[in-house]
């Protein structure tokens, strides 16, 4: 419609930004909005104007992750600790939209530095889905799922550490793609898990979740844990021979009747249209989330010992000398969950544990490593859940350990790496959605992207 001058981009964002402040108090999805967001929709407009040709999403509004870096808008991790932090700079990602001709709509809000699975855990409250306003939109990037679900973004970036893009994408009906580890710059992303930290995409459907990742990925010479991966333009969506692999360990874990319906059914459509099944068998992937816990939790305890009260980030003034400026500033600064697993990470890197845990743990990465490059010469792509259930209902008072337990579909992709996608596939009794997980390759980020296209076109997702 912008392209052929049936809309201006700034009645798109106009538009766009009615919605999402209309449901900010119900849904509260963004944590800041983004001041100057109309000069680039002006900007796009004086574009059409002139006649130039426009950069591929031009004038298209998209709500920003709270955790990526964007130069002069705060970026506050959804913590006390940065409530106030303007990065001087863009992430690599942010530069590459801009670029694009994106509309930065604003901030979008999330659980506290990326630690959660609801968004309830942030210092700017909890998310609430679009879907059904008693339940929680996933986490942690929950605010830009709920954001492109309600209309109060077309597309959206999060961060995936173990599921953070897929699971509330699968919660509020919409697509969700975590990208292979490397395929997106990780610059200008604030860390919490390095190794396994990935800035994803989100979109309504498969096609425009492809055309948002396209634009994002690519070699930085920032980045030197970046590939240089460039992909066809267009999805093809062949699923005539495409071997789907499911991994029986997984399926005999506890799954909702619903969930374990819809997504069997989806991939029963799949099989219908050509698709071969195949029972596979990874051994380690049971141990997936005892291993990603333990690892990624150091690894958060190593990235958080930067936030001191000295150089930036909440400072105490309850204090007498360093030690306590230290430790207020902490204690004050960080929500509960953090500290939980600032406090695991520190314990399992001690001297004493390091051995019995965190090695453990690594070596254990490794095997499931080989266990799904084996599974691969098996199949094109694995197939599951994104969650055990459709829905998690806001204020339930959960066992962590629950919570964490609850991460076992999307977690082994994680540690390996793993390029994967969550797709619409169907409702629960109550009316919450339900998603289909595809699992690719190393580098295999397109053939995902293909089949989930394929999925799409016969007949697969439940966009309303």
């Amino acid at each position: 419609m912008l392209r052929k001058k049936q809309c201006s981009a700034k009645e798109i964002y106009s538009d766009t930004l009615q919605r999402a402040q209309d449901e900010q108090n119900t849904i509260n999805a963004y944590i800041t909005f983004n001041d100057e967001a109309e000069k680039a929709a002006e900007a796009v407009d004086a574009m059409i104007a002139d006649g130039r040709e426009l950069p591929l999403i031009a004038g298209i509004p998209i709500a920003v992750k709270d955790n990526i870096s964007t130069k002069g808008l705060r970026t506050t991790c959804a913590s006390k600790m940065l409530r106030s932090y303007v990065p001087p700079y863009d992430a690599f990602a942010v530069e590459k939209l801009r670029n694009a001709g994106a509309v930065i709509i604003g901030k979008s809000n999330m659980d506290e530095f990326a630690m959660g699975s609801a968004s309830d855990t942030g210092f700017f409250g909890a998310v609430r889905n679009p879907v059904d306003t008693n339940y929680s939109a996933g986490g942690s990037s929950g605010g830009s799922a709920a954001s492109v679900s309600s209309g109060g973004a077309v597309l959206a970036l999060g961060s995936d550490t173990g599921g953070s893009v897929r699971q509330p994408a699968s919660l509020c009906g919409v697509v969700g793609f975590c990208p292979s580890y490397g395929a997106v710059s990780r610059y200008g992303l604030i860390p919490f898990a390095s190794s396994f930290d990935r800035i994803g995409s989100i979109g309504r459907t498969v096609e425009d979740t492809y055309l948002l990742h396209n634009i994002i990925n690519g070699a930085d010479p920032k980045d030197v844990t970046s590939l240089n991966i460039f992909y066809p333009f267009n999805l093809i969506g062949e699923l005539q021979g495409i071997r789907i692999g499911i991994v029986k360990e997984l399926w005999n874990s506890f799954i909702d009747d619903d969930v374990r319906s819809s997504v069997m059914s989806a991939i029963r459509l799949m099989e219908k249209n050509g698709a071969v099944i195949k029972e596979i068998s990874i051994p380690d992937i049971l141990s997936a989330v005892k291993a990603y816990y333990v690892i990624s939790s150091a690894e958060a305890s190593s990235n958080l010992a930067r936030y001191d009260g000295i150089r930036y980030g909440h400072r105490s003034d309850k204090c007498e000398n360093l030690n306590e400026l230290y430790k207020n500033s902490r204690s004050e600064g960080f929500g509960d969950e953090v500290k939980r697993r600032i406090m695991l990470g520190t314990f399992v890197l001690s001297e004493g544990f390091c051995d019995d845990y965190y090695k453990r743990a690594v070596a254990l990465r490794k095997s499931l490593c080989a266990g799904f490059e084996e599974a691969f010469q098996q199949c094109d792509i694995i197939a599951s859940p994104v969650y055990p259930k459709a829905g998690l209902k806001l204020g339930e008072n959960k066992n962590p350990t629950e919570i964490y337990s609850a991460d076992i579909f999307t977690v082994p992709s994680s540690m390996a790496g793993l390029p994967s996608i969550s797709i619409p596939c169907g409702k629960n009794r109550e009316g919450l959605p339900i998603g289909l997980q595809l699992i690719g390759g190393r580098s295999c980020d397109h053939k995902v992207f293909d089949i989930a296209y394929g999925y799409e076109l016969v007949g697969g997702g439940c966009n309303d």
